[in-house]
């Protein structure tokens, strides 16, 4: 990890994810969560206060450490127990079927293996199970979609490998989920940053 990523990007990180905008994102996805809670990419922890009493314990993971350093102090004031590993996506360090909900909001788009991830995912999370998600990706519009593509390559490297152009409920499906819920829309702001992908999915038989 470098310099930039190590100490520069996580403070710019938390204040751009602190965007009232995607309060109501949070809310929605994060108050449906419960029983044993894996957090994916917990990053701040800005999730933390939207937690219900259904949830037993949110673990968070992130590769970041000075992520995982603010994600703590705000762990103390949490209402939910708390466990931050760090950890990758791509090689969780859970058991199979141990987690009863799988939460991840804009973590997908910079995961650099998502299939992987998702596998990860599938594979700690219950049979009866549910990945919540709320993430941005690939906009339907042709227009949006070229410079999305044009714009990725370069965007990437400065925001932590973040790809503007992944069509998230395709990926969800292709490793062994099924979408029993899916809501697409823009939020505001640019088009090229802001087309939203909100789901919830269950593995697959």
């Amino acid at each position: 990890m470098n310099v930039y990523d190590r100490w520069v990007f996580p403070p710019l990180l938390d204040l751009v994810m602190r965007q009232t905008q995607l309060e109501k994102y949070r809310r929605e996805v994060v108050a449906a969560a419960s029983g044993r809670v894996l957090e994916i990419g917990v990053g701040s922890g800005l999730n933390f206060p939207f937690y219900s009493e259904q949830v037993e314990i949110v673990i968070g993971i992130d590769p970041s450490p000075r992520l995982l350093a603010m994600a703590s102090r705000r762990a103390e004031a949490a209402r939910v127990l708390t466990e931050l590993l760090q950890a990758s996506a791509t090689a969780i360090p859970l058991a199979d079927d141990t987690i009863d909900t799988i939460v991840m909001t804009w973590t997908l788009c910079s995961i650099p293996d998502p299939l992987t991830a998702l596998r990860e995912i599938r594979r700690v999370l219950k049979p009866d199970g549910r990945l919540l998600s709320i993430e941005h990706g690939l906009s339907p519009e042709a227009g949006v979609e070229r410079w999305q593509h044009r714009l990725t390559p370069i965007w990437g490297p400065i925001s932590g490998g973040c790809h503007l152009d992944r069509t998230m409920d395709n990926l969800i499906r292709s490793a062994g989920f099924e979408l029993t819920k899916i809501r697409t829309e823009y939020a505001r702001g640019a088009r090229t940053f802001t087309y939203m992908y909100e789901g919830c999915a269950r593995p697959t038989a």
